[in-house]
């Protein structure tokens, strides 16, 4: 469990709202001395006991433990991000309260803290698919030629933070790999209870166990890392909690299949501490297609490479966000992959687009361990099969992952530029 870490105050009457505060870095504080949470107390003291837990403490977290403390609703508890790039606090707080932090020297910004969603398109399960008697290689796992490359990587050792709604962990292609879990949801454990996390966690690495079906790296190391509630949505506090503890517990790729319209600066603060420690960040573009300019957030970041989604036969989707953000493309309709109670679903939007590149990422991480997050990228961009135009172009980006050449690939390999 996360270590709590208590704040009191004198309360404030009015509504409080869900925010994200954050502080400038500490060598360019007015007050050097205090931390965040005696900043906080000095400009919207409160009489009742706030909880902080320090995220980057949560690496007791384990399969099967309940995640954070029952009892506690978001106006009773906050996450405490400490990172010299993104000292963040999350909380809520009155108008008043507000207005105060506001005033603070020694405060970078107060944000909202709004909502994030999951992005399929679709759902189709269909029962006692696959065959339980043998293993099928769904045809996306096929299409940016995984197999080839599995004789070069698996992925073995690498490990992926899937930040979603949880992974079922006793899915049989899944308990081999998923290696741990923890939920940034208040009052609800890390297990999924939605679907899509599990379905994303199949893609980038259901096992090869002779049932059922495999996924992009069947060796790789799962981490549910639970951001988004049952219902498929989640506070941009609850994923800037979960990015913090993949940088502290020494993830190498982080999935996400989620994102929103708007985001506070503090989740692209957040992506770029996490991208400067080493960590690899691939998003879904979004389902806001056919329109141009429509990425969402967080893919839309420079440092978060953004997906979009192609059918099997590598045309985009027309759902599929595009715009000069588009890094890479994967495929996203009616993909097969596994859902919780041990079963097999087809998904699409560029949520199952996403896992098929962090996938890639790890099993071309695996053929060049000693690359850095930069060079993968630039080896999954450099070796992609264009689709459109040469070159880079706002559907496709570089094209459509290539996992066998990248696997491959010499390091370093050419560089390609970061989106604008």
């Amino acid at each position: 469990m996360a270590t709590a870490r208590k704040s009191t105050g004198a309360p404030d009457a009015t509504a409080r709202k869900s925010v994200i505060v954050t502080f400038k870095p500490k060598d360019k504080r007015k007050n050097k001395k205090a931390d965040k949470l005696e900043l906080r107390a000095s400009s919207c003291p409160r009489r009742e006991s706030l909880e902080f837990f320090d995220v980057g403490s949560a690496s007791a977290f384990t399969i099967g433990s309940p995640g954070l403390p029952g009892g506690l609703d978001n106006d009773h508890m906050g996450f405490d991000i400490n990172l010299f790039e993104a000292p963040i606090l999350t909380l809520t707080l009155s108008d008043a309260e507000i207005k105060a932090l506001k005033g603070n020297p020694d405060v970078a910004a107060v944000e909202t803290d709004d909502w994030a969603y999951a992005l399929p398109m679709e759902t189709l399960v269909f029962e006692g698919q696959p065959s339980v008697q043998a293993e099928t290689v769904p045809v996306g796992v096929s299409q940016i030629k995984a197999p080839p490359a599995w004789g070069c990587s698996r992925g073995r050792g690498i490990k992926v933070a899937v930040l979603d709604t949880g992974i079922d962990w006793n899915h049989p292609d899944l308990k081999a790999n998923v290696k741990g879990a923890v939920s940034f949801v208040p009052g609800e454990t890390a297990m999924d209870g939605n679907s899509h996390g599990t379905h994303c966690a199949g893609t980038i690495g259901a096992a090869i166990n002779g049932a059922g079906v495999v996924g992009v790296a069947p060796e790789a190391s799962l981490y549910g890392v639970k951001v988004l509630a049952n219902n498929g949505s989640g506070q941009y506090s609850w994923i800037i909690a979960g990015i913090n503890w993949a940088i502290q517990n020494k993830m190498q790729i982080v999935s996400m299949s989620l994102g929103g319209g708007g985001a506070p600066a503090a989740l692209e603060a957040i992506c770029d501490a996490a991208y400067n420690a080493g960590v690899l960040l691939v998003a879904a573009a979004g389902n806001a297609g056919p329109g141009a300019n429509t990425v969402i957030y967080p893919g839309k970041y420079k440092r978060v490479i953004a997906v979009s989604a192609i059918d099997n036969s590598n045309v985009i989707a027309s759902f599929s966000s595009r715009g000069p953000e588009i890094e890479i493309a994967a495929p996203g309709v009616q993909v097969l992959s596994t859902v919780p109670g041990g079963g097999y679903g087809q998904k699409s939007g560029t949520s199952m687009a996403c896992p098929h590149v962090a996938g890639a990422a790890a099993v071309v991480w695996g053929a060049h361990r000693f690359a850095s997050n930069t060079q993968i990228w630039n080896l999954l961009a450099s070796t992609a099969d264009a689709l459109g135009p040469p070159g880079w172009d706002p559907l496709y980006g570089y094209g459509r992952v290539d996992v066998d050449q990248a696997a491959l690939a010499m390091v370093p390999a050419p560089a390609v530029a970061f989106k604008p």
